[in-house]
């Protein structure tokens, strides 16, 4: 794995943070159109849509992202990819699911097995570690080219 870099936390937030902004251009209609406007001044109402679309959603697109593109779409943007951690080819789909499920664990201790990421030598978080992936940032060899540039 010679063109490509562990990616470090903070552009795995970067990343988060835009998947978070995709998903909520999706989520805010779906459940403003379901529970109305005053949904965001009641806070939740424990239906099966708010779980649908506030837990299952986001998982099931960001497990289908990893499983297809070996990214989410914030990833895609910064450059990033997930890959197995001992051959850096595409992990397995046991390994994507495991990953996402290994989020809880990595969040429940004050977040610590997210901030491991910047600790951490390979920027493996916790759901990284227990599923066998890291996180790379891929680099091109060759220089940018820009159409109609002068030489």
């Amino acid at each position: 794995m010679d063109n490509v870099e562990y990616a470090g936390f903070w552009i795995r937030v970067g990343s988060a943070l835009i998947d978070t902004v995709l998903m909520m251009i999706i989520i805010v209609p779906a459940m403003t159109f379901l529970y109305g406007p005053a949904y965001w001044l009641e806070g939740s109402q424990g239906a099966l849509g708010e779980i649908l679309f506030n837990y299952f959603l986001p998982g099931i697109a960001a497990v289908l992202f990893w499983i297809y593109r070996s990214a989410t779409p914030g990833k895609m943007a910064l450059r990033l990819m997930i890959v197995d951690a001992a051959t850096g080819g595409k992990p397995s789909v046991g390994q994507l699911i495991g990953r996402y499920l290994a989020y809880y664990v990595s969040i429940l201790p004050l977040f610590l097995g997210l901030i491991w990421v910047g600790i951490d030598r390979r920027k493996q978080g916790w759901h990284d570690k227990l599923a066998g992936t890291v996180v790379v940032r891929k680099i091109d060899k060759e220089p940018v080219r820009f159409e109609n540039s002068a030489d």
